[in-house]
């Protein structure tokens, strides 16, 4: 693991699980900074992750995603909100354990969808990842994924509920019953 008291805390876990939301609050709680690698890349490259996906696929995707994940884990004392495939490369799973403290935000399909559902915003600012659709494509996506999101976490947090502040304290206190956030 990371240094102590110079560590990232790092969330991964599907779409819909809060890692920006849970993110921001608990970047405020421990006086870090935080940084969401989609909102990064997505200011860098001028378009939407959809649009990326459309002009340069999901390879293109992946290779601007690994950047921007190598030069945020760089820094230090952030909260840093994954794309939710960024433990689909191995190198990005490796510089996340390194530099940071990596916790999996775990919540069922339905709960997923559910919010996914919601949020107006992501149907056109993300890409299908499958030619399925809806609550299909999220259970398949899932399961291609959970392996992946195991080997990369060091903790996983159940984000089922919707209590930001529950999900916050939640990760919060891993966090820093492991040291890594000890001055």
């Amino acid at each position: 693991m990371a240094e102590p008291g110079k560590s990232n805390l790092v969330l991964i876990g599907y779409r819909g699980s809060g890692k920006t939301t849970v993110g921001r609050a608990v970047a405020w709680r421990l006086g870090y900074a935080f940084v969401d690698i989609d909102e990064r890349i997505v200011a860098e490259a001028g378009i939407t992750i959809a649009e990326i996906f459309a002009k340069e696929g999901e390879a293109g995707f992946r290779e601007r995603e690994a950047r921007v994940v190598r030069e945020v884990m760089n820094g230090r004392r952030q909260v840093v909100a994954m794309g939710g495939g960024a433990v689909l490369r191995a190198d990005n799973v490796e510089c996340m354990r390194r530099g940071g403290f990596v916790v999996w935000l775990s919540a069922p399909v339905e709960v997923l969808w559910e919010r996914i559902h919601r949020d107006a915003s992501s149907a056109a600012n993300r890409p299908a990842l499958t030619s399925s659709t809806g609550m299909d494509e999220v259970r398949q996506v899932l399961a291609a994924r959970e392996p992946r999101y195991r080997i990369a976490a060091h903790v996983v947090i159940d984000a089922s509920t919707d209590d930001i502040d529950q999900k916050a304290g939640a990760v919060v206190a891993a966090y820093t019953s492991t040291g890594a956030s000890a001055p």
